[in-house]
């Protein structure tokens, strides 16, 4: 029987390089520039490169909304009926106020490996497989903290005339993606 230690710790060095790795190259390439650190795999890019380029314009818009701490600006990003996990648009925008109020100079990296869309009627949604964090500095130490980080987390948006928007999960993750396979966090 496998020591379960071993492969806890094998799954957390797994996960620490993966996250390594993300970051070294996103200091080396971006072939979509954006302010958010949004890093978008070639695969990604090819299947649809006009959705990738407004998806990563969007986490633009919320990056520097999320820079300014401007939580009426990236409250804009998210969709009215968001619902996440069960956390409301209200639950959202009481987190983001606590980050503000606790941390400064924050910013976001997101690398996206996987995009899906689902055109239904009028109504265009898509799925966005991202690995990614939500860094700043502590207000009160002023040491530099990792607020949030994700791992093959699927993001769910929803285009509303031009502009693309969280949903949440409203309705389910993509029936091949097991709700158990990513952490919940509703900030990025």
């Amino acid at each position: 029987m496998p020591d379960f230690k071993i492969m806890q710790h094998g799954s957390a060095y797994g996960i620490m390089f993966l996250l390594a790795g993300m970051m070294f190259v996103s200091r080396c390439h971006h072939p979509v520039p954006s302010s958010a650190g949004v890093e978008i795999a070639s695969g990604v890019a090819d299947a649809d490169r006009t959705v990738a380029q407004e998806l990563a314009a969007a986490f633009d818009r919320a990056e520097m909304a999320v820079q300014r701490a401007d939580l009426d600006s990236l409250m804009l990003f998210y969709e009215n009926g968001y619902n996440y996990h069960g956390l409301k648009r209200s639950d959202v925008h009481r987190v983001w106020a606590e980050v503000f109020s606790h941390y400064r100079e924050i910013n976001s990296m997101h690398l996206f490996t996987e995009l899906k869309i689902v055109h239904a009627g009028s109504v265009t949604k898509a799925f966005v497989t991202c690995t990614g964090g939500l860094y700043g500095t502590d207000k009160e130490s002023g040491k530099p903290v990792t607020i949030d980080s994700w791992v093959g987390e699927v993001h769910y948006l929803v285009k509303e005339g031009t502009t693309w928007k969280f949903l949440g999960n409203v309705g389910g993750a993509l029936p091949e993606v097991p709700a158990t396979s990513a952490p919940h966090h509703p900030l990025f």
